[in-house]
C-alpha cells in the first residue's frame, strides 16, 4: 500500500534536483528533470549494507531523496514516477530485468523502467541505473548518442511462469549489464516486492554482497565499488583509484557524489566501512589467487 507524498516533500525533492520552477508538462521540461536526477541523486544500497534497508514505497523514497539520500531503480525511478505525475505528466511503470548477457530476452522483474508522454510521444525515462542515459530517450527504435551510445529497440521478452509478450529492450555498452530489457504491459509498485525482498535481504543478492554507489552527469559515469573510486569518460578513458581510509570513502560519498551522510551515526559509519574493508580484502585476495 503507497502513500500520499506532501507538498514539503516534493518540494524539498524539487530543491534537491535545482529545479524549483518546473512548468507545465513538456518534453523539454522533462527531459530537464530526468537530467538533474541522474546528477544529483547517486544509485546507491547504503541501508542495504547496514542491514535496514529502506522499503519502496514512492513517498518514503520522495521523503529521502528530499533529505539528501538516493536508492536504488525501486527508490529512485518510483519517486521520480510519483513527482512526475503530480506536475501532470502521463507516467507508466514497467516490469523490466538487467542483464550482463546482452542476448537475454528476460524482463525479470528486478528493474523498475517508466515511460512517459510529454511533447505529443512516448519517451524512455530511467532516472534508476546509475549508470544509465543521461536524458530520456524517444520510444522509438534507434541508436542515440548521449556521450555514451545507446540502442532501444522493441523486443519479444519474456518473465516468470514462462510468459512471453511485446517490450523492449535497452542496449548499453561498458557497463557490468548491457541490456534491460521491460515489458510493455503497465505494472504497479506492489509488483516491484519480491524482487526488492530480496535484493535487500538475501545474502546472495548483490546488494548485500558489495557497496556500490553510481552517479551519471555529462561527463562520464562515477562508480564506487567497495573501495575502489572509478571514473569512465564517453570516451571509454577509466580513472581508477583506491581510498585507503574511511576519510577518503566518506569523502567520495559526500564531494563526488553528493549523498549527506547525517543519517549514518559514528557507529553506522565504522560498520560500513569495516564491511567495505572486508569485502575489499577479499576481493585483492581473490584476484591475487586467480593471478598466481
Amino acid at each position: 500500500m503507497t502513500t500520499a507524498a506532501t507538498r514539503d516533500d516534493l518540494a524539498g525533492y524539487l530543491r534537491r534536483l535545482g529545479v524549483t520552477e518546473p512548468g507545465a508538462p513538456s518534453e523539454e521540461g522533462l527531459y530537464a528533470l530526468a537530467r538533474a536526477h541522474v546528477e544529483r541523486v547517486p544509485f546507491e544500497n547504503t541501508g542495504i549494507q547496514l542491514g535496514r534497508p529502506p522499503g519502496i514505497d514512492p513517498a518514503l523514497s520522495v521523503r529521502r531523496i528530499a533529505a539528501g539520500r538516493g536508492g536504488y531503480c525501486f527508490h529512485l525511478n518510483g519517486a521520480f514516477a510519483l513527482l512526475l505525475e503530480e506536475l501532470g505528466y502521463e507516467v507508466t511503470r514497467h516490469l523490466g530485468g538487467m542483464h550482463g548477457d546482452p542476448r537475454s530476452r528476460d524482463a525479470g522483474g528486478d528493474h523498475l523502467a517508466l515511460t512517459v508522454r510529454a511533447g505529443g510521444r512516448e519517451h524512455f525515462v530511467d532516472v534508476g541505473m546509475g549508470d544509465g542515459p543521461h536524458e530520456p530517450l524517444p520510444l522509438r527504435e534507434g541508436v542515440y548518442a548521449q556521450g555514451f551510445t545507446y540502442r532501444l529497440e522493441p523486443a519479444d521478452v519474456t518473465w516468470d511462469g514462462g510468459g512471453e509478450g511485446g517490450g523492449w529492450s535497452l542496449h548499453r555498452d561498458g557497463v557490468p549489464t548491457p541490456r534491460m530489457n521491460f515489458r510493455s504491459a503497465p505494472a504497479v509498485m506492489a509488483d516491484f516486492e519480491p524482487a526488492h525482498r530480496w535484493l535487500s535481504t538475501a545474502e546472495d543478492s548483490p546488494f548485500r554482497q558489495s557497496f556500490v554507489m553510481l552517479r551519471r552527469s555529462a561527463r562520464g559515469i562515477d562508480r564506487l565499488h567497495g573501495r575502489m573510486l572509478i571514473h569512465t569518460a564517453p570516451d571509454g578513458t577509466r580513472t581508477v583509484r583506491e581510498l585507503a581510509t574511511a576519510e577518503e570513502f566518506y569523502g567520495a560519498v559526500t564531494e563526488v557524489f553528493d549523498r549527506d551522510l547525517d543519517d549514518l551515526s559514528r557507529e553506522d559509519r565504522a560498520a560500513l566501512w569495516t564491511r567495505v574493508t572486508r569485502a575489499h580484502e577479499a576481493w585483492r585476495a581473490s584476484r591475487a589467487e586467480t593471478a598466481g
